[in-house]
């Protein structure tokens, strides 16, 4: 096919879920002439990861997650990381906040809640633990309103259901935000597809595969393949997103970029225990967090939330992990050994060597019964039934392995953004905190690919929609409180909360 006969747009992404929803949503913002097209291979969008059943729904700040805090060898907390992501959380409010301002972009409380953020923790060593990210945490302004205790009247105001049968001899402690929510990314996607489709902003395509990536003289040629006919079609795009989620690691390799070699991805399954039953539900407004077992990985630190989705509230109770090859829930079991490259293959190896706690883990995490993951809820809810639970297949998490000079390779929690160095291709690798940090990770591939307009003709717009960025907010605690409060209005987030604060 000839290079004129193309059909041209400015940009392609690839995958219909959080991502590139909120990417296209961002650059159409910007720039209203731009053409974009976003190709999906499930049937609709956020089939994946931003199904609101495949992920926990925590609007990720920092507040009740300890894996966000780690305690150094002399017992010390450190809050670094728990404070970039809660000021993450608050460009991603902003940037919601400005969508709602606009009035077409659909009611906030079908996408997000005010539910609180608890952390429990059992033991002597895990209160001296969470006593002291207590105390180092209330110092920061993000979280000033953070309570502590381990008075048991009032860990059963503050949940409940967690409380009756529970030993009296067991230490336990716990803090409290009454400011976390709960995000139903599903529907935050779907709501962002529908802002675009109400302006002719951006196609989207589902039931394609793309199944070449090659580099032209103004970007790149994209193969796609209808999925359902079978038809062939290219596209010429100045720049591509491969925001597929586990999906994105096979892309970018296919594109061959330098910056793609050394890049491996270990694929780890999850499973939930739901309930929907009512008077269940009732006595747990709360999303509870708490320590991860030894060899454990981050993502499975243990939670006992409320989750509400399409206007039901229901329990979620996880994750359980698993192993499978596939990247994607929906994807093939073949995903991991056809990942493997040269240039992969010692940092996977690597990995494989020096996580044998994980390898473990995995393993007995498979082979549990039903009768095994019960016993693990009941360390939250002792009195739970296993007829008000269901077992839930949660979604696909490929977390990045990565070269290492010391140790050849290393296992790499949370999202890595992987760009070409001309900015015509990018992608986004790994998982948690993910989809509640979106709108920062969006910001940054914005700044690193189109970088010439985001400092010149977008640097108006663009501080017009965030008034305030990550850094700044993590110094200026005047401003901070101000936006957040301003975020929290318009989200229909601050009456809620003060409902809340005065029924427990």
């Amino acid at each position: 096919m000839a290079q004129n006969d193309l059909e041209t747009v400015d940009a392609v992404l690839v995958g219909a879920g959080i991502m590139s929803a909120t990417l296209a949503v961002l650059l159409k913002e910007l720039d209203p002439s731009m053409k974009l097209e976003i190709v999906e291979l499930q049937e609709s969008g956020a089939v994946e990861s931003s199904n609101p059943w495949n992920n926990a729904g925590t609007g990720h700040a920092g507040l009740c997650e300890l894996n966000y805090t780690p305690e150094a060898a002399d017992g010390s907390v450190e809050i670094k990381k728990a404070v970039h992501i809660n000021t993450q959380f608050e460009v991603s409010k902003q940037f919601w906040s400005y969508l709602i301002g606009k009035g077409s972009f659909g009611p906030p409380k079908a996408f997000i809640n005010p539910i609180p953020h608890l952390s429990f923790v059992r033991g002597d060593k895990g209160i001296r633990f969470l006593k002291t990210r207590f105390e180092a945490m209330r110092k920061h302004h993000a979280f000033t309103e953070m309570e502590y205790t381990e008075e048991r009247a009032t860990m059963a105001e503050w949940m409940p259901l967690m409380m009756p049968g529970r030993s009296t001899d067991e230490p336990i402690a716990a803090t409290r935000v009454l400011g976390g929510t709960d995000v139903n990314f599903g529907a935050l996607t779907g709501q962002l597809l529908d802002y675009l489709n109400k302006q002719s902003a951006a196609e989207v395509k589902c039931n394609q595969k793309v199944v070449g990536l090659q580099r032209s003289d103004n970007g790149w040629r994209v193969s796609i393949k209808d999925t359902q006919s079978g038809q062939a079609r290219e596209v010429q795009a100045r720049f591509v997103f491969l925001g597929a989620g586990g999906g994105a690691l096979p892309l970018l390799q296919m594109s061959g970029i330098p910056e793609s070699k050394g890049f491996g991805g270990f694929p780890v399954s999850g499973q939930w225990l739901r309930c929907d039953n009512p008077e269940i539900v009732k006595r747990h407004q709360a999303k509870v967090y708490s320590q991860a077992e030894v060899g454990a990985p981050p993502m499975s630190v243990p939670h006992l939330d409320t989750r509400v989705v399409d206007g039901k509230t229901s329990l979620l109770f996880g994750p359980y992990a698993g192993f499978s090859t596939k990247f994607l829930k929906h994807g093939s079991f073949l995903d991991l050994p056809l990942s493997v490259r040269p240039g992969n293959l010692g940092p996977m190896l690597a990995v494989a060597r020096d996580n044998l706690d994980l390898t473990r883990y995995l393993i007995k995490e498979v082979l549990q019964s039903e009768e095994q993951r019960l016993d693990a809820l009941r360390k939250f809810y002792p009195e739970a039934k296993a007829e008000d639970w269901r077992l839930e297949i949660a979604g696909q998490r490929v977390q990045i392995i990565k070269k290492d000079p010391q140790k050849g390779g290393i296992l790499q929690f949370g999202t890595e953004l992987v760009a070409a160095e001309d900015g015509s291709i990018a992608a986004l690798l790994g998982a948690s905190p993910g989809a509640s940090v979106t709108v920062s990770i969006m910001l940054e591939l914005i700044e690193r690919c189109f970088a010439g307009k985001a400092r010149s003709e977008w640097a108006g717009k663009l501080a017009e929609i965030f008034p305030a960025r990550e850094k700044v907010l993590e110094a200026d605690a005047t401003l901070y409180r101000e936006i957040s409060a301003c975020s929290d209005e318009r989200l229909q987030l601050t009456a809620k909360r003060d409902v809340a604060a005065t029924s427990v």
